[in-house]
């Protein structure tokens, strides 16, 4: 068995799989409809110009670099470059907003900024304007005319003469305490904070990763698929540096839309992923199933029925032989049949979930962290034993502590050194060295951490009992008419929710009426009303009573990341969502 390297920082980790891969391919972007690679020494030679090319314009040690760009390999390039030179990523998401940018580089102190395309630079150049640290903006595409100093990041990353020797052994000096980026939480409410992640951090997930694949799947030429946005720490983690410390190879898919036929194309091996993709994905098996109707039907329910039983009874063979040989491959061909694991984190997945792709022959792990803690804490694990209602035992080199009050506190290397410039808000979070992560939950007798809610998130009703919100809303989306939802009810006598209905079935119901199926049109419509006021009290069957949702009303557009009311790791944004439907939601609980 393979042991893994205690590498000092990450950028050496990098340099060393650089010289053991050479001319393999590394970084893998579709140009013209065909995927082309980078090998692992090209980028190695890319890295170490552009490094030298940030400390010529005058960047120092611990200067930091905004980093604006989708997935691509170019942000891989200038990610480690940015370290390899010394300074600090400022890794922000494409998706955010002029006032986004101007907050991060004023809180940041950047003294340079790197951006893909000229569209985003339109967002990000204004606020570089009022930036009174900002000096110089790189372009990996042309750029438009400005008042801004411009670089183009092609002619300062390539130079093939670059020295990748002396990069590497200069970048040796970094240390694992040393900080290695700025990653600013988008947040469910509030301004975004700079979570400061030390390169021992990200290497501590890293190993702690490794470990589990090496132990339980066995650690072989690992190809990823990168969708998420490497701006979030999950991804930039999970979804870049494990694959560097692998060995393994990176396909930057080209959007969610052409998610699933890249998956098909790549065949990855491991996939780092969010419960939404895999609710969304869920439905869209279950639609192309009941189309087809007949036996794929039939197979399906029973296969669900099965993947829930500890043990099969001697009737159930017949169809268990039936459901493997007709029913598994065909899934498994849609996730391009040699995927070892689907990792879920970012935001906790149904149990129901959960089992529904597990019962189809698909090893899928949740993890749990956040971007405090490098982000993972634990993961599910094979030889452990996968329980979908728990998040896995605590990885190597992390120790995890319940307080009295049920909150999980952590400890070990991942924990971030805290937030920048914000003492106040680092000592409530950090206490004699553990990082009190605002979630409840607790250990099971396997040692497998269970999340109940986020701390902050818990409903307390007007008689002060407690309600999950985040249970209730997976639950409702599990049923076909319900797209979304967000559940209300702090202080109140009882739960109400706010509702988005899927689409597909949407334009279904209104076609039969003879109506448009535009939500904001249909939202008072007393039939909609009703037919989705069924699908909630389907699940009420299953609620206690002070969970169950009493009344609904339902919203006037998907919430998305482009309207502002989910985060890019698609979750709620609560305090967005409030502001828009406040008063309808309020307004429940006087009619």
């Amino acid at each position: 068995m393979r042991s893994f390297e205690r590498f000092p920082n990450l950028v050496t980790m990098f340099f060393t799989r650089a010289a053991e891969k050479g001319d393999a391919p590394f970084l893998w972007a579709k140009d013209g409809g065909q995927w082309h690679a980078l090998s692992w020494a090209a980028v190695a030679r890319r890295v170490a110009s552009l490094a030298a090319a940030l400390r010529a314009q005058g960047l120092k040690d611990g200067d930091r670099v905004v980093l604006v760009s989708e997935n691509r390999p170019e942000f891989c390039i200038a990610d480690l470059a940015i370290m390899a030179a010394g300074c600090v990523t400022v890794p922000t998401y494409t998706t955010n907003t002029e006032r986004d940018h101007t907050h991060i580089l004023e809180n940041s102190g950047a003294r340079a900024a790197i951006v893909s395309t000229a569209k985003l630079a339109q967002v990000l150049l204004p606020a570089i304007v009022r930036s009174s640290t900002c000096e110089f903006l790189v372009g990996m595409e042309p750029m438009p005319q400005t008042a801004v100093r411009t670089l183009d990041f092609a002619t300062l990353a390539g130079d093939a003469s670059a020295d990748v020797e002396a990069a590497a052994a200069t970048a040796a000096d970094l240390r694992r305490e040393d900080l290695a980026c700025l990653i600013y939480t988008s947040g469910t409410g509030g301004a975004p904070r700079g979570v400061r992640q030390h390169h021992g951090a990200i290497l501590c997930n890293v190993e702690g990763c490794l470990d589990i694949i090496q132990a339980d799947f066995g650690w072989d030429e690992e190809v990823f698929l990168s969708f998420l946005p490497l701006s979030h720490a999950y991804e930039h983690s999970g979804g870049q540096f494990l694959p560097i410390g692998l060995g393994g190879q990176i396909y930057y898919a080209e959007g969610l839309e052409k998610l699933a036929a890249n998956i098909e194309e790549v065949r990855p091996t491991i996939m780092v992923v969010v419960p939404r993709l895999f609710e969304m994905l869920r439905a869209r098996l279950i639609k192309a199933v009941e189309k087809q109707g007949g036996i794929g039907k039939k197979l399906l329910d029973k296969a669900i029925e099965l993947g829930t039983r500890e043990k099969l009874r001697l009737t159930d063979y017949p169809y268990k032989l039936a459901i493997d040989a007709l029913l598994k491959p065909k899934v498994q061909k849609r996730f391009g049949g040699r995927i070892k694991a689907l990792v879920s984190g970012g935001a906790p997945l149904n149990p129901e979930v959960g089992q529904f792709f597990s019962s189809l022959g698909l090893t899928l792990l949740q993890g749990y962290g956040q971007t405090e803690s490098g982000p993972v804490v634990s993961c599910n694990r094979p030889k452990v034993g996968i329980a979908l209602d728990t998040v896995g035992p605590p990885m190597k080199g992390v120790e995890v502590r319940i307080a009295e009050d049920g909150e999980i506190l952590i400890r070990g290397e991942l924990v971030m050194a805290g937030y920048w410039r914000n003492e106040a808000e680092t000592e409530r979070v950090l206490k004699d060295g553990w990082l009190h992560s605002g979630d409840v939950g607790h250990l099971d007798e396997k040692g497998r951490l269970k999340i109940t809610d986020r701390k902050k998130d818990l409903i307390v009703n007007d008689k002060g009992d407690n309600v999950a919100p985040q249970k209730l809303e997976g639950m409702l989306t599990l049923q076909p008419e319900i797209a979304q939802a967000m559940v209300s009810g702090d202080r109140r006598p009882y739960i109400v929710g706010l509702i988005v209905p899927d689409q597909e079935w949407l334009a279904g119901w209104a076609a039969d009426r003879g109506l448009s199926p535009e939500m904001a049109k249909l939202r008072d419509n007393p039939d909609l009303h009703r037919a989705l006021m069924a699908a909630v009290d389907r699940v009420n069957v299953d609620l206690s009573v002070i969970e169950k949702v009493r009344r609904i009303v339902i919203a006037d557009e998907p919430f998305s990341i482009a309207n502002e009311q989910m985060t890019p790791s698609l979750k709620n944004r609560r305090h967005a969502i409030r502001a828009v439907y406040g008063e309808r939601i309020d307004a429940l609980y006087r009619a």
